[in-house]
């Protein structure tokens, strides 16, 4: 049975009006579009500096691995104080700094720097979620994650749709200027998020800090937390090699100019924002969280199997738009998974150690990758993130995942 903090929470977050939500989703669009305004043009971009392509799967991997480092710790840290927002702002920051260290002169030093700052910038996201899911009843997590991710794709939309276009008219910098002009803007949007009255006011009764950690630890105990964050794991490792790696390089490799980048983008998103909005809502409830997701990476490591083989840029492009739709068909689900049984004092902790244990999948898939890459050329480093899909999915029938765990 809840407790009666956790029945307060749930008044609260019913009271959210629109004007807060719309806040927060303006603010959650430009997080996301100065984070991802430079994707699709990395990998090219790296090359064309002279960088291996070795050395450019440990630069995309970086992103993960400084976000492996902060942000179980920024989890806990958010919990113990009982405050998300002034996160949200300086990961908005980070973002800016982030964009600005890619342009520094030298080889991989610079984007190296970048790569890493902008890990940083995307550690904020775990006071992020957490505040978002504050905006509902705690019986509706599926729906705020699934609304959350559609947010979260359609900002990557945003600035990865631009990022081609800015590239071809201004050169590489271009979408990097861009980016920093975002994170300023978001920054300041940021400083108007609400926060619940059920979060700020935690601390007038939250018990000693000593107590406060001894409970936060009982959260590594949970068994479907582990079971979903290795899930995810596989799940980054997969998306990091593809859309946010390598599949960018092999529509280059294809001939596939600055501004057809974006053609790739949007076949890949559009389908993955729209089934991120109904996978919680319509096809979990329907078929069954266990079985949406397992059938979400089974496709995808078809779909990225199939990368390789496409020896045009329509092909290409039709591997992307069904990578789109069978990676959102999970990614709302798993997120949702890994906040739900936590009463509100855990979830920041919660959401820390999930996003820990998958950002490791943002800098293994992209670096593994990018070595079976300078060996076998793309094919293989395409056919390991397909490997890494079929491992999940048998990982997801193994275990069940049920909506009442």
């Amino acid at each position: 049975m809840p407790s009666l903090s956790e029945n307060n929470a749930t008044t609260t977050n019913a009271t959210a009006s629109k004007r807060q939500h719309f806040i927060f989703a303006i603010a959650t669009v430009l997080y996301w579009s100065t984070l991802y305004i430079y994707v699709p043009i990395l990998s090219p971009y790296l090359e064309d500096r002279g960088i291996s392509i070795s050395l450019i799967g440990f630069i995309l991997g970086s992103y993960g691995l400084t976000q492996v480092i902060t942000r179980l710790p920024l989890g806990m840290y958010s919990d113990v104080m009982s405050r998300r927002k002034p996160f949200l702002i300086i990961g908005m920051l980070a973002g800016l700094i982030s964009c600005a260290l890619f342009m520094l002169p030298g080889t991989w030093g610079g984007p190296l720097a970048g790569r890493l700052m902008a890990g940083i910038c995307a550690a904020a996201w775990v006071p992020f979620s957490v505040l978002y899911a504050s905006y509902y009843p705690t019986n509706q997590t599926h729906q705020a994650m699934g609304t959350l991710s559609f947010l979260t794709v359609f900002g990557q939309l945003v600035g990865m749709s631009a990022s081609g276009s800015l590239a071809a008219w201004g050169g590489w910098n271009y979408a990097f200027v861009c980016g920093i002009i975002v994170a300023g803007i978001g920054a300041i949007v940021a400083l108007f998020v609400h926060e619940p009255r059920a979060v700020t006011t935690q601390a007038k009764t939250k018990p000693p800090t000593t107590n406060r950690i001894a409970s936060l630890s009982s959260v590594f105990r949970s068994k479907l937390l582990w079971r979903v964050s290795i899930l995810s794991l596989l799940a980054h490792g997969i998306l990091f090699i593809t859309m946010f790696g390598f599949t960018p390089l092999q529509a280059s490799e294809l001939g596939a100019t600055k501004s057809q980048l974006t053609l790739i983008v949007i076949a890949f998103m559009v389908p993955h924002a729209i089934v991120s909005f109904i996978s919680g809502r319509l096809l979990a409830p329907r078929f069954g969280s266990r079985n949406v997701i397992a059938a979400g990476f089974l496709l995808a490591a078809v779909f990225t199997a199939a990368i390789p083989y496409s020896d045009n840029l329509v092909s290409l492009a039709l591997t992307q738009t069904g990578n789109g739709m069978a990676q959102a068909m999970y990614f709302p689900l798993l997120l949702s998974f890994a906040i739900r049984p936590f009463p509100i004092a855990q979830r920041a902790t919660a959401m820390g150690f999930y996003q820990s244990v998958y950002s490791i999948g943002m800098f293994i898939g992209p670096y593994i990758a990018g070595g079976l890459n300078s060996l076998g050329g793309l094919r293989a480093g395409f056919l390991f993130g397909s490997s890494l899909g079929l491992i999940a999915a048998v990982i997801s029938w193994s275990k069940q995942l049920r909506d009442e765990d």
